[in-house]
């Protein structure tokens, strides 16, 4: 079907070593679409559900046992172990072709083994990359279909040439003590055995399109980062973008798709990605990015019409649903959806459930896979091909007495400091201590490819080259009062903060310097509308600096950045300029 001779060399290696029943090559039409999802649901793979209130939608639900991304089991397998750096788990490149060799070995015995080619990045887009996948798992190509632009279109892009990511999949036994991800980011190289779970098996996600992509930016000169990319449209017209870097439960889905206040007239934020942001230094000597994805792959617990009604919106049709509550009238439910749940239903394990039956109907980390253009609030631009302009970069992270609600570094090295040292604090539920900072550099901690010591190095590189740098800026949505109540409202109303980000860009107003960075003058925070909520007092105490608190902080951080062996200069000479600030 496809004449690339790399491709068909190396498939038919993985195929002599998996042993496949069947080889079937993904031209990715709708025909084939259509026959895939009637074979899955015939074995059972897939439910289809309730066409009507939800059509061209399918129910998956995992093994018990394979429920999220295994960061335990995930490798970065560089020939230098120091070349993985002290933050990931390293293997030597030749232990691991050995051990999962021998896990491939005969593993889709009796099974079909799906070729699929995938677009990483807009058609025509210099950004872009291909890859290539080998699966036994039609939820893989069904899902890789939503998150990437699959089949004929990527094999037109990459031609005769031999330059793609080598992604091999098999669910094999499911086996959770032989659960590995193992990634060659010098040979361009992800295998992912005994797994059947979206994090772990849709390899063009944060396999490819973060591990093996952050590697290749550090070679090639661009950014590979774990960031939603959104549009601020002001009454006149004009779009600026804005980028943002968020560990998990920090809102960024939320963030991505918000929904500009009613005070707001004339305004409207447009997303253009959830997820992942691929960067690159235009000819202008701005940031441009794209989001390399086709799909949002979201959690549901906590979506709703209230937290995010264009996720609710998106995920109505065409949509992939794992490991949620299956209803009696055939739809789904999940905790936090904002509506009652049913008298009754099939839990994710595909058991009975009730609500009095003491367990969640919906596992915490349940999914929805749904297509990009099917959301409200898309860009008219996320797929162009030349990206768009990134005026502001955005950290974030839960703290509750550190971090005030919004401020700017003071330049692009101090900016890159504040996103190596973002994190957020435990909750008791999490870990029976609360308050433990878990450190999550630039959100990328699980992602990055390569040495992060390196990767700091990266970014202070990119930033000289930068001749007009995108302005970064930490915010914190979520900083308590003694009680423990949230003092901000967060939700549409973080639209308030990032009006004055983009007038800071812009020139249009002033700040107060201080030993963190730049903090806005209270009165240039708009709160027009949400008087009843957030008084100008409570504005001054989410802007407030606790010097005790950030003694601790400044300790934490040293002691977070002890256990890197390749920590740029740069990053040390912010952190004794942090302390002289604050003179400690």
């Amino acid at each position: 079907m496809y004449t690339n001779k790399a491709v068909q060399e190396w498939v038919e290696e993985m195929a002599k070593l998996t042993k496949p029943d069947d080889i079937v090559w993904i031209d990715g039409s709708e025909e084939e679409k259509k026959r895939l999802e009637e074979e899955a649901v015939s074995t059972g793979e897939l439910t289809e559900l309730n066409q009507k209130e939800l059509p061209g939608c399918l129910l998956h639900r995992t093994a018990v046992n394979d429920v999220a991304r295994v960061e335990h089991r995930t490798f970065i397998c560089t020939k230098d172990k120091e070349d993985a750096g002290p933050t990931n788990n390293w293997m030597d490149p030749k232990e691991a072709y050995g051990k999962l060799g021998k896990l491939f070995d005969g593993s889709m015995k009796g099974r079909t083994m799906y070729v699929i080619p995938y677009l990483m990045g807009p058609v025509g887009s210099p950004f872009s990359k291909v890859g290539i996948e080998l699966t036994d798992s039609i939820y893989v190509v069904l899902n890789m279909r939503i998150m990437t632009r699959m089949g004929k279109v990527a094999m037109d892009t990459l031609g005769n040439s031999n330059d793609f990511v080598k992604g091999l999949h098999s669910k094999a036994q499911l086996d959770e003590e032989n659960r590995y991800i193992c990634h060659f980011p010098e040979d361009n190289t992800i295998w992912s055995v005994n797994s059947g779970y979206g994090g772990n098996v849709l390899l063009g996600k944060k396999c490819f399109a973060l591990r093996i992509a952050s590697y290749m930016g550090k070679q090639e000169g661009w950014m590979a980062e774990h960031m939603l990319i959104l549009g601020v449209e002001d009454p006149n017209g004009n779009v600026s973008y804005i980028a943002g870097a968020f560990p998990s439960a920090c809102g960024k889905t939320n963030l991505a798709m918000l929904i500009p206040p009613a005070y707001a007239k004339g305004y409207k934020v447009w997303t253009v990605g959830d997820d992942i942001a691929w960067m690159r230094i235009g000819e202008d000597g701005r940031l441009w990015a794209v989001n390399p994805e086709a799909g949002f792959f979201g959690v549901a617990p906590g979506t709703s019409m209230k937290s995010n009604p264009n996720a609710m919106l998106t995920t109505r049709k065409n949509t992939i649903f794992t490991n949620v509550v299956q209803t009696p009238d055939n739809t789904v439910w999940w905790e936090g959806i904002g509506v009652d749940p049913p008298q009754e239903g099939i839990d994710w394990k595909g058991n009975p459930w009730t609500p009095e039956s003491g367990e969640k109907g919906a596992h915490p980390n349940s999914r929805f896979t749904a297509p990009a253009n099917q959301c409200p609030s898309i860009s008219p631009e996320w797929e162009n091909p030349e990206g768009v302009p990134i005026s502001a970069i955005l950290f974030g992270g839960r703290r509750a007495r550190v971090a005030p609600l919004v401020y700017q570094s003071f330049d692009w090295e101090h900016g890159v400091f504040v996103g190596a040292t973002m994190g957020s604090e435990t909750t008791a539920a999490a870990t029976g201590k609360l308050g433990v900072v878990r450190r999550d550099p630039m959100a990328m901690l699980p992602f990055c490819g390569y040495n992060m010591g390196d990767y700091f190095g990266h970014w202070l590189e990119m930033g000289k080259k930068l001749t007009h740098p995108p302005l970064i800026f930490n915010v914190n949505w979520f900083r308590t009062d003694d009680n423990d109540n949230f003092l901000w409202p967060g939700f549409g109303e973080n639209f308030r903060v990032l009006k004055w980000i983009l007038a800071r860009c812009n020139g249009e107003v002033d700040a107060l310097e201080s030993p963190i960075g730049y903090l806005p003058k209270v009165e240039d925070i708009e709160l027009e509308g949400i008087e009843d909520k957030v008084s100008i007092d409570r504005l001054s105490q989410l802007l407030e600096l606790d010097e005790d608190a950030w003694k601790d902080e400044i300790k934490s951080q040293e002691e977070f950045f002890e256990k890197f062996d390749r920590l740029p200069k740069e990053i040390k000479g912010q952190l004794e300029n942090l302390k002289d600030r604050f003179g400690f």
